[in-house]
């Protein structure tokens, strides 16, 4: 979120004069001038009186800021805590209704200064411009998907037959799971149904995939992972009401013409705001929201949180209330999370957890630690699981071989 939020910053700058003038974000506050040191002043001479020194004829004055600009932040400047991009999205959503009622002539730089945090987020999402570019997607080697891959393999490895596909909930707006999937030929069931054209139809979260050359429960194992975007995707798109899923190969043009401030239009991409909730998109992110309650109500259920700063308050309600169910595990990665002593710093959501000190929540911190490639190798492997159980079948074989001190032969 960081790193948006300064590449906002950087590549429109007006835009953020904008929202520090209008009080949407705080505007940096200038470094404490240092105090002048005195001059060592001669015991025979009395104080000299500080003179004004006239500018020389001809010497060009500075310019005054105009009246509302903020000037540069000045190197050494404290800095602003990074705002929560989205809810200044709804903030500005709730403004730019409001101006359109009353003809306000804020609406115009409103909408400028939304449309440029939309761009900023949909840089921050693209990921790498060449995975867009052909059908061919991802490849299989490719490096900076390699922990996506291996979490996807070791969730769905571990699962025994009969137990239902791993969930996974993001709200992170790239392709990284789909494009990881995709390499290692693994089926995502994210709500969307159709070969060449995929509209949202919520019931496909009901539907598996089984292995029809298995016997017995290994047909029902796990072969795919459902995946709910719950802040929505750069790839949806609403088409009369009606939200598709577009293929990477085909929407990269209009998105790459947006990020790049060719065009001020953008039909893809969900963004959540409040004025959403009173449209049509109202229905397709009420639905994963619902699937996520649903999942967290289950019995024996587990929850891995990784790569959350917290920041959805909707998210942080539903973490509290599935505490109410007494089978439910959370554990989650947070690299700001040093300890009990001082959690000062921590989100106001993540304080609220750690002060109910449960034993069904845990917390790993430690900086580097906790960072999603470490998740991920945390996870067991399956092979651990095998192992351990090829052992346990070799002592009962031994045992059911041993010889019965008890049964004496008879003579």
């Amino acid at each position: 979120m960081a790193q948006l939020w300064e590449d906002f910053k950087a590549s429109s700058p007006s835009e953020y004069q904008w929202l520090c003038r209008n009080k949407f974000v705080d505007a940096p506050m200038p470094p404490a001038a240092p105090m002048p040191t005195p001059m060592p002043q001669a015991a025979s001479m009395p104080p000299v009186a500080p003179q004004a020194i006239p500018t020389p004829p001809g010497t060009p004055q500075a310019a005054p800021m105009p009246s509302g600009l903020t000037a540069p932040t000045p190197p050494g400047a404290p800095q602003p805590a990074t705002p929560n991009v989205e809810s200044l999205l709804d903030t500005l959503a709730i403004a730019l209704a409001e101006w359109e009622r009353a003809g306000s002539i804020e609406m115009v730089e409103g909408k400028k200064a939304r449309a440029a945090i939309y761009r900023a987020l949909v840089r921050a999402s693209f990921l790498d411009e060449s995975w867009w570019n052909t059908p061919e997607g991802v490849a299989h080697s490719e490096d900076r998907l390699s922990a996506h891959r291996l979490l996807l393999q070791r969730l769905t490895s571990a699962r025994q037959p009969g137990q239902s596909s791993p969930w996974l909930f993001t709200t992170n707006y790239d392709l990284a799971i789909e494009w990881a999937a995709d390499s290692i030929d693994m089926n995502v069931i994210n709500g969307f149904l159709g070969l060449h054209s995929r509209h949202f139809t919520p019931q496909s979260f009901d539907l598996g995939f089984r292995n029809v050359q298995a016997k017995g429960e290994a047909q029902f194992g796990s072969y795919n992972v459902y995946l709910a975007k719950l802040h929505g995707s750069l790839t949806w798109k609403e088409v009369s009401g009606q939200f598709y899923e577009i293929q990477a190969t085909e929407a990269q043009g209009e998105i790459r013409s947006f990020a790049k401030g060719e065009t001020d239009n953008l039909a893809f991409t969900v963004l959540p705001s409040a004025a959403k909730y009173i449209q049509t998109v109202g229905f397709v992110l009420g639905e994963l929201f619902r699937r996520y309650s649903e999942f967290l109500a289950r019995p024996q259920s587990a929850l891995l949180v990784s790569g959350y700063g917290f920041g959805d308050e909707h998210i942080n309600r539903l973490l509290l209330s599935a505490l109410l169910n007494p089978t439910f595990q959370l554990v989650v990665y947070l690299p700001e999370f040093s300890g009990l002593e001082d959690v000062s710093k921590l989100p106001a959501a993540a304080q609220k957890l750690l002060s109910l000190q449960s034993p069904r929540v845990t917390f790993v911190g430690g900086g580097g630690d906790a960072y999603f490639g470490s998740f991920v190798e945390h996870l067991p492997e399956p092979s651990i699981y095998n192992e351990d159980l090829r052992q346990l079948q070799e002592r009962l074989r031994a045992l059911d071989t041993a010889p019965n001190p008890n049964e004496g032969g008879s003579s």
